[in-house]
């Protein structure tokens, strides 16, 4: 085994470096990556307001589940405050897969008021607003 090298360096060369190099101290990071998570988050609320005012809703629309995109994972229905959506067993359509428990969502049309909020949550886009 190689033996390790350990070098002692006393406080005036890393002042000397720090001054030379301009190293960052973590106060400065922090205030940065803070900065740049804010910017971000920004950004991205940005492109879902758009992306949200992109999507029709209200009275007039429902919301609909596309089955074969749908992978049951609840996102909807924790959304859902209008109760307008259930989850049901259904058999698996793939012979390749076993799989006891596959559910999908299913939109109720009377309580959906349009909201959209199903649409934004739904990991795989199987969610879509449809004409009432």
């Amino acid at each position: 085994m190689g033996a390790m090298k350990l070098t002692i360096i006393n406080s005036s060369l890393v002042n000397r470096c720090k001054e030379e190099h301009e190293v960052t101290e973590k106060s400065d990071l922090a205030a940065r990556r803070n900065a740049e998570q804010k910017r971000i988050r920004m950004m991205l609320n940005a492109m879902r307001s758009e992306e949200r005012a992109k999507i029709k809703g209200g009275l007039d629309t429902v919301a609909w589940v596309k089955e074969e995109l749908c992978i049951g994972c609840d996102q909807c229905t924790i959304v859902c405050d209008d109760d307008a959506i259930e989850v049901y067993r259904t058999p698996m359509k793939s012979p390749m897969m076993d799989v006891d428990d596959n559910k999908k969502a299913r939109i109720l049309r009377e309580p959906c008021t349009g909201c959209k909020i199903c649409v934004l949550a739904c990991p795989t886009d199987a969610i879509i607003m449809i004409d009432r």
